[in-house]
């Protein structure tokens, strides 16, 4: 072969599976670790308990309204789902003012369930990131999977956790705790479905790494990490359900925000979003004004009326993060899926 043979012939591209970096990437699928196990050495210790709770919960509150800067800001976005966005936010107002007047734990127990199902699609959404790097169309396969994983995890709390223990352990007066004893004749309901459960996420999680096995070498490393890091924090859950649910809404909050930070770093549209964010200075001046209004409306909402004011905002700002996100975080969408380094096809 001769040098100039070598020299012609193109480099073949290599390419990034990973979306921030191995180091990043790795820390953010298992950023649940840390959060999880300070609430559970803490846990004897009541006060201090609820203390990390209520500032982990404050951290999920402050990732919330992102979404709606990342829609009214884009143009396109609007467009796409124009009478929805108009809308949404008036409807969800009136529906949130009815229910609290209704009862604010159904209230919050449906927010829960809603958040609950939002956080694992989010970790979803982050493997099909993963797989939409590395050119795999293996959805199909891990959204049941994360799905079983998830519901089996809660059958183990229904059919194994005393749940009268566990309210008392977050403080919670025995009023409250007597009402668990109501869930008791689903407790052996429960314990079945759990059962039916590990079945089926071991069926679901070999099928899908035999499908990720036949990749070859354009399997993901950086995806294979992620859902282990899924799993493990399903587990951890299982476990400590007070420090496991910690870990699960922290990492949800600290992801998004990383996510979203990426992105915005690489879009290179006209998006007024877009160009607000386009440098680092102007990032660093967008974020401090953000967490500013961030910290207005705690301080604005959380002080008058005993809190009910605040509820509402969490409320209303989660309801809408939800929606939204369904919407934004289109992958087909090119400008969507350039500034997450997606430069597959699929």
């Amino acid at each position: 072969m001769h040098a100039q043979d070598v020299i012609a012939r193109p480099a073949t591209p290599t390419r990034n599976l990973w979306l921030h970096g191995p180091l990043q990437d790795t820390l953010l699928g298992w950023c649940f670790v840390p959060v999880a196990l300070m609430v559970h050495l803490a846990e004897p210790n009541l006060t201090l308990v609820q203390t990390m709770v209520g500032l982990i919960f404050l951290v999920s509150f402050a990732h919330q309204p992102l979404t709606l800067g990342l829609v009214y800001g884009d143009p396109v976005q609007r467009a796409a789902h124009r009478r929805l966005y108009i809308w949404a936010p008036l409807v969800a107002a009136v529906l949130i003012m009815i229910g609290l007047s209704v009862s604010l734990t159904v209230v919050g127990l449906i927010a829960g369930l809603w958040n609950a199902e939002h956080t694992l699609m989010q970790r979803y959404g982050v493997l099909r990131i993963y797989g939409r790097k590395a050119g795999d169309d293996h959805g199909s396969l891990e959204k049941p999977m994360l799905i079983v994983w998830m519901v089996t995890a809660l059958a183990f709390i229904g059919g194994y956790v005393d749940l009268e223990q566990l309210v008392l352990k977050l403080g919670l007066d025995e009023t409250n705790s007597r009402g668990v004893q109501l869930l008791d004749p689903l407790r052996a309901p429960a314990t079945v479905l759990f059962w039916v459960g590990v079945v089926a996420s071991v069926t679901l999680s070999v099928r899908w790494w035999r499908a990720e096995r036949s990749l070859g070498r354009n399997a993901s490393r950086a995806k294979h990490l992620y859902a282990l890091g899924t799993l493990g924090l399903v587990v951890v859950v299982m476990i400590d359900p007070i420090a496991g649910v910690a870990g699960y809404v922290a990492a949800h909050a600290i992801e998004y925000f990383a996510v979203v930070h990426r992105s915005l770093r690489t879009r290179r549209d006209d998006a007024p979003v877009a160009v607000a964010t386009s440098t680092a200075w102007r990032r660093g001046g967008i974020y401090i004004l953000y967490f500013s209004i961030i910290a207005a409306i705690v301080v604005g909402t959380a002080l008058p009326f005993n809190g009910r004011l605040y509820a509402f905002a969490i409320l209303f700002f989660g309801a809408l993060h939800i929606l939204y996100d369904g919407f934004v975080w289109k992958l087909r969408r090119p400008h969507v899926a350039a500034s997450l380094g997606i430069t597959a096809s699929k």
